[in-house]
């Protein structure tokens, strides 16, 4: 992997330390999600690094069926209880089992060697 820096490496980073972050506007509250350099809509650079709690629901899936000898697995969109929306999957049951607004907490798993962030059912 490549030497990176600025904010996407920040949440790599702590990631890797089995940590789940996110930014924040400390002028208006706001969460935001991906990592950038400054907030959304308003472009103040006053974002600072949250321990996110990780709640959230599921907005939309997607089922990929690969072909067999693979296993289904799905692609969902989260709305995290903090207000961003993220990609990733949810693990721990049948990929067709996952429904909209189903409850979903995140954790840290590993694919190929790196952390990703992956949702269980709450």
């Amino acid at each position: 992997m490549t030497e990176q820096s600025g904010p996407e490496a920040i949440w790599r980073a702590a990631l890797a330390e089995g940590r789940f972050l996110l930014q924040k506007s400390a002028s208006d509250g706001s969460h935001v999600f991906p990592p950038r350099t400054m907030s959304p809509g308003t472009g103040t650079d006053d974002l600072v690094w949250v321990e996110a709690a990780g709640g959230g629901s599921v907005y939309s899936v997607t089922v990929i069926s690969p072909k067999p000898p693979l296993e289904p697995y799905n692609v969902v969109l989260v709305d995290l209880d903090e207000g961003p929306r993220v990609m990733s999957r949810v693990e721990g049951i049948p990929a067709q089992a996952v429904k909209i607004g189903m409850r979903v907490q995140a954790r840290i798993g590993q694919e190929a060697g790196e952390p990703i962030l992956l949702f269980d059912p709450a």
